[in-house]
């Protein structure tokens, strides 16, 4: 009787565990979005800041996600390195290397106005370019208070300056 109790008695823990480890699963899958659906997120948000109609509404979200897909396809920032540790030549490649994702992005957003200029006005556009900078800078805040690592005051200016 005791080992079928003590059986019981386990059987209800290892539950009680699985359960909960299944909740804060659950929650974390709930806490992470991708890209996409952040990218969707912001251009409904900026949209309804500027209180489009629904059919703006959509030619600007899916215009925006391709815009940001295009971006997203450039790879990962270069990053601003110390320069104390390198050489000239060290010093100039990361500087031709900025400039060259600088450009890359330029050509991009050039293109994405000629889009927008289809079907939204001048001041539209620059309000969206206003909203969209104004949540590139909460979400380095917040990226910032989480603790990272990159988040660093190099990495918050440049979010700024922009």
């Amino acid at each position: 009787m005791k080992k079928i109790f003590s059986m019981m008695v386990l059987t209800i823990a290892m539950l009680a565990v699985s359960m909960n480890l299944s909740a804060q699963d659950d929650q974390s899958k709930k806490q992470r979005i991708s890209r996409e659906e952040l990218a969707e997120k912001q251009a409904l948000h900026i949209a309804h800041e500027m209180a489009l109609d629904d059919a703006t509404t959509q030619k600007y979200v899916a215009t925006y996600k391709a815009y940001q897909q295009e971006v997203w396809a450039l790879g990962p920032r270069v990053r601003r390195h110390s320069s104390s540790g390198a050489s000239e030549a060290e010093s100039e490649q990361a500087i031709k290397a900025r400039f060259e994702q600088s450009e890359k992005i330029l050509k991009i957003r050039e293109k994405y106005y000629k889009e927008y200029s289809k079907f939204l006005t001048q001041k539209q556009i620059e309000r969206a370019y206003e909203l969209e900078h104004r949540a590139i800078r909460r979400l380095a805040r917040h990226h910032h208070r989480q603790g990272s690592t990159t988040g660093t005051r190099t990495h918050r200016r440049t979010f700024q300056n922009k």
